[in-house]
């Protein structure tokens, strides 16, 4: 009877902090909403305020573990909602642990598709642990630059 029960509990366990833990991962929906609502931001308030915007604003513009960053297609980080200190940066050159030059590939699907996923693996923010990431990349309209939002799969 006392094995039953703790066998009842952790059921209970699982069903109410599974749930709780997903919900702190954004969706690959949530991501690309998170893009789609930066552009309409920049063409509202002009991208250098939006700009700063999505690197100081964490209230709107950082949830679960999406973060809104801007590049443009020479590599230059202009906003970061993640890390400030990227802000001024070149990671044009940037690479994943497999090789793979993502940060090129954002420009590549911005300049020629206008919007797109790009697939690479990073390290999360929270775990520290290099895991799959779809990021969507959208061109900035009038702008040869693009807006990313990752979600980690």
């Amino acid at each position: 009877m006392k094995l039953v029960r703790i066998f009842l509990a952790l059921c209970v366990a699982v069903f109410v902090y599974v749930p709780v833990f997903a919900q702190d991962y954004g969706t690959k929906d949530e991501a690309k909403a998170m893009v789609n609502a930066a552009v309409m931001h920049i063409k509202k308030v002009g991208k250098d305020q939006a700009f700063k915007d999505f690197s100081t604003d964490k209230t709107n513009w950082v949830k679960k573990d999406l973060y809104v960053f801007v590049q443009d297609f020479s590599g230059n980080v202009l906003a970061h909602g993640m890390n400030e200190k990227l802000v001024g940066k070149n990671l044009i050159d940037m690479k994943d642990q497999n090789g793979k030059a993502f940060a090129r590939e954002f420009v590549s699907v911005g300049a020629n598709k206008g919007e797109g996923w790009v697939d690479y693996d990073w390290a999360h923010p929270v775990t520290k642990k290099a895991v799959a990431k779809s990021s969507f990349v959208k061109r900035i309209p009038g702008f040869d630059g693009v807006v990313v939002v990752g979600a980690y799969r």
